[in-house]
């Protein structure tokens, strides 16, 4: 296990930049649940823009997860139709970025 992970730290393209993609995509994730507790208890939400920012800002798989999971702005259909956008453009940002940094 500790080679595993000694080699992954020593490919910097893959180790970083996926690593920060799934920590980001799992801040993403509990955003959505989060607004979505919020919009139950009637208290302060997560404005929309902020939302689909998150999901663009290469956030897009955890936004997708997130919606589906928590049944949250599924009835939008801004959401339905940007949120999966987000998580294919998110999805070949890394691909890109991996490719350049490998």
């Amino acid at each position: 296990m500790e080679e595993f992970f000694y080699n992954m730290m020593k490919d910097p393209g893959f180790s970083w930049i996926v690593i920060i993609f799934l920590i980001w995509n799992v801040i993403v994730f509990f955003l959505y649940g989060t607004d979505k507790l919020k919009a139950k208890l009637g208290a302060w939400r997560i404005s929309e823009k902020t939302l689909l920012l998150c999901a663009f800002l290469l956030g897009g798989v955890g936004a997708w997860a997130g919606m589906e999971t928590f049944r949250h702005k599924t009835l939008h259909l801004s959401f339905r139709i940007l949120v999966p956008i987000a998580a294919f453009w998110s999805l070949g940002a890394l691909y890109y970025l991996y490719t350049i940094t490998g």
